[in-house]
């Protein structure tokens, strides 16, 4: 798994226990937490006050407290998050591990049975290939080549190469 499936891995948890999606902020500050990022690199990429961020983080470390039941801040989430999930996550060094393993989570909500007939919706295909776009830049960041991020995300090496290398 990548940062985006752990970040799904979160937004479903969040999901099943509170009815609520994580918004594009919130998932910055997971991934900029996950990353060691401090709260002013996570304004700079958003382009909002370090304040603002500082306040969104403090809510949603909150929210995943009561979500995992157990205290969350941003020296312990990668730790909670490989407990909970049974994960095992790696950044650093300018390498993306893998995050393997199996997810287990149990849910204060109903769950309906999905219907398997239906296909995936066009949305949704849309916004998974937007946010692999959108990851690009992040993992050129990491100082990853285009060939490693197109294998990384399963896109085509030209896919890649399109996104303005300034992301």
């Amino acid at each position: 798994m990548d940062i985006r499936e752990v970040l799904e891995f979160v937004d479903q948890v969040v999901y099943d226990k509170t009815g609520k999606r994580l918004n594009d902020l919130q998932r910055g500050i997971i991934e900029g937490t996950l990353n060691r990022q401090k709260y002013a690199e996570i304004a700079d990429i958003y382009r909002l006050s370090e304040g603002h961020v500082k306040d969104r983080g403090y809510e949603l470390l909150q929210m995943l407290s009561d979500v995992f039941d157990e205290p969350v801040d941003k020296h312990n989430l990668k730790s909670v998050l490989e407990r909970k999930g049974n994960l095992n996550i790696t950044f650093g060094d300018n390498n993306i591990s893998n995050i393997m393993g199996y997810i287990n989570i149990c849910s204060d909500r109903p769950n309906p049975t999905p219907n398997k007939s239906q296909p995936a919706t066009h949305d949704f295909q849309r916004d998974q290939y937007q946010a692999k776009i959108e990851m690009v830049g992040k993992l050129r960041q990491f100082g990853l080549k285009d060939e490693q991020i197109a294998e990384l995300l399963g896109l085509t090496l030209e896919e890649v190469k399109q996104v303005d290398s300034e992301d």
